[in-house]
């Protein structure tokens, strides 16, 4: 019997349980995965926070990392041929908190074989999120950028592909966080009261594009005096603002957002491999202790990702 966590009706943490239940052997064009470490991300509890009662019980986690243990028939995974005991990671997924499941192999990836598996299990929604969002700003060489929440999980992705591209990235960040800011390539800026003349003084020539990971007033409207091109703004994290004061929000359920997001992610997985995207790890916990991770992810400032360990 595998084990996997489930929201048995809309709300918050309250409604999890973890549930025994059968696993069908996979069909053509399906892998199961024994999960060696599930990513924990703010959209698993977003997933279950509303909804219909009618589409409950919802599976949680988007994203993790393992050993194939079945393939289905005539059967190859996104990055190639594939056998029992391959080590790969797969997002997006339904259900990753678990001791095993059944994907689409066409969302299965061979793991780095330098990617620990809570690593690995990291990897691809933070990554995918934080490409979409240089991509619609239109991120070049030579462009200085202005991130907020520069020190998080989406934040720290954005940092390593910006200087990729050749950008510049000033990021805010807390005092107690700036040298992850640092560590990565940006230019801190301590978040509060006067925050735009602080980057007003840290990039003279001024910002071209803001990327918005947080969603707060102060976010938006510092985006809004610095950059003059709305179209060079955007957020994941406060689409009411976005909707009313006309930038660009961005989601993992829009099919643009989705679309750009599977499409980037060999690309990820390719620059993982070669040591040019890292994941920062703050902890693990054991399958049982999910509701205890989600609480601490909760809390925003965990220091790095979270992952579970069947």
């Amino acid at each position: 019997m595998a084990q996997c966590w489930i929201a048995t009706r809309p709300g918050g943490l309250d409604v999890l349980e973890l549930v025994e239940h059968d696993l069908a052997p996979p069909r053509q064009g399906e892998v199961t995965i024994a999960v060696r470490a599930a990513g924990l991300n703010p959209a698993d509890a977003k997933h279950v926070a509303r909804g219909d009662a009618a589409d409950f019980p919802k599976r949680l986690g988007y994203e993790v990392a393992g050993v194939v243990s079945a393939v289905g028939p005539d059967t190859a995974i996104a990055s190639g041929a594939v056998a029992v005991g391959d080590e790969v990671l797969a997002f997006r997924v339904v259900g990753g908190w678990a001791t095993e499941l059944t994907v689409p192999a066409r969302d299965v990836f061979a793991k780095p074989p330098r990617l620990s598996f809570p690593e690995a299990a990291n990897l691809l929604l933070a990554g995918t999120t934080a490409a979409e969002m240089l991509h619609v700003t239109g991120v070049a060489d030579g462009d200085t950028i202005l991130v907020h929440g520069a020190s998080g999980a989406v934040g720290v992705s954005v940092l390593q592909q910006a200087a990729l591209l050749g950008a510049r990235v000033v990021g805010t960040a807390g005092a107690a966080r700036a040298d992850v800011v640092r560590r990565f390539g940006g230019t801190p800026v301590e978040y509060g009261d006067g925050l735009e003349q602080r980057i007003r003084e840290l990039a003279p020539d001024g910002v071209v594009a803001a990327l918005d990971c947080v969603g707060t007033d102060e976010a938006v409207d510092v985006s809004l005096a610095l950059v003059a091109d709305r179209d060079r703004i955007v957020t994941i994290a406060a689409p009411a603002r976005a909707g009313t004061d006309g930038f660009r929000a961005i989601g993992g359920a829009m099919p643009a957002s989705a679309a750009f997001r599977d499409g980037v992610r060999a690309h990820l997985v390719d620059l993982a491999a070669a040591g040019r995207l890292v994941v920062p790890m703050a902890r693990t916990f054991a399958l049982a202790d999910a509701v205890q991770a989600a609480t601490l992810l909760q809390q925003q400032h965990p220091g790095g990702k979270l992952a579970l360990i069947p």
